[in-house]
């Protein structure tokens, strides 16, 4: 059970009251740490509870959404407080009265997630490794797009799969790809673009009719990356990649690219939860073979 008497003196000592007779309620939606809704005088709050192993996971996220916020480009839930007391590792965030997006919502959406593509670096990564899923995600800084990509991203998931006991033809096409990966690139060096890094149809929503993004795997890429994981597992309509491309038209061969950065959520989520993936993955590394 959380230190809750520990998290509330955080609260406190933040300006925030909660009285001692509130008794935390468990909600949905934390598929990887227990989440929480926590009444205060003043509003509600999320929070997310883990071990102390979590904390630096927490700690990630919590500066994830703030770099996210800082464009202003789409909404995102503040970070209240965050840390580690006790046994208890924590994330206090804004408390989001979630809603099902309407047509205008996505395509607001995909206008919004244009204008955050646009915050820019002058190189890919991040100043700090992250996390996807429970997948530790590295992103040392680099000026090269396409080797980072194959170290950071494929490698190290295949790196994982190997370690998982997936081998044979997955790892033979694993290093085919990872020797072709320039030719995906010839005549097109993306801008290392502020990305969400895990944005799935679970980790957006609608507030008030208004576009909020959550749960992030920060750092500074490719944005073509951010759409294929939109496409990957659905829930995106015809409004927002309207939008999107609308505000910020996609390069030639950004089709093939889609798939191969596909195959690093599909590569995660083999690591992550088992062999139902590895034919899609497979099938993916063929069809990028063919290109």
């Amino acid at each position: 059970m959380p230190d809750w008497p520990a998290i509330t003196k955080v609260l406190r000592d933040a300006g925030i009251h909660v009285a001692e007779q509130v008794v935390p309620r468990s909600v949905g939606g934390g598929d990887i740490s227990a989440a929480w809704r926590l009444e205060t005088d003043e509003f509600p709050v999320f929070v997310k509870t883990g071990p102390p192993s979590s904390a630096d996971m927490f700690s990630a996220e919590a500066e994830g959404l703030a770099e996210l916020a800082a464009p202003q480009a789409i909404r995102v839930p503040s970070v209240i407080a965050c840390g580690l007391e006790g046994t208890t590792a924590f994330l206090v965030i804004e408390w989001l009265d979630i809603e099902r997006p309407t047509r205008d919502t996505e395509f607001r959406f995909g206008t919004q997630l244009a204008e955050l593509h646009r915050t820019t670096r002058d190189r890919y990564g991040w100043h700090r490794d992250n996390t996807i899923g429970l997948t530790p995600q590295h992103t040392d800084r680099s000026d090269d797009w396409v080797g980072f990509f194959g170290r950071n991203r494929l490698g190290f998931q295949l790196q994982l799969a190997a370690a998982n006991g997936f081998s044979g033809s997955l790892q033979d096409q694993g290093a085919q790809l990872l020797d072709q990966l320039p030719a995906f690139f010839e005549n097109y060096v993306p801008a290392a673009s502020l990305l969400h890094g895990d944005l799935w149809r679970g980790n957006w929503a609608s507030v008030g009719g208004e576009p909020v993004i959550f749960d992030p795997a920060v750092y500074y890429g490719d944005r073509e990356s951010d759409l294929a994981m939109t496409r990957l597992f659905g829930g995106f309509g015809t409004a927002f990649y309207q939008a999107y491309e609308a505000s910020a038209p996609l390069a030639p061969g950004h089709r093939a690219r889609c798939d191969l950065y596909q195959l690093y959520h599909v590569l995660n989520h083999l690591n992550l939860f088992g062999s139902g993936y590895l034919g899609q993955a497979q099938e993916l590394m063929r069809r990028l073979l063919k290109e």
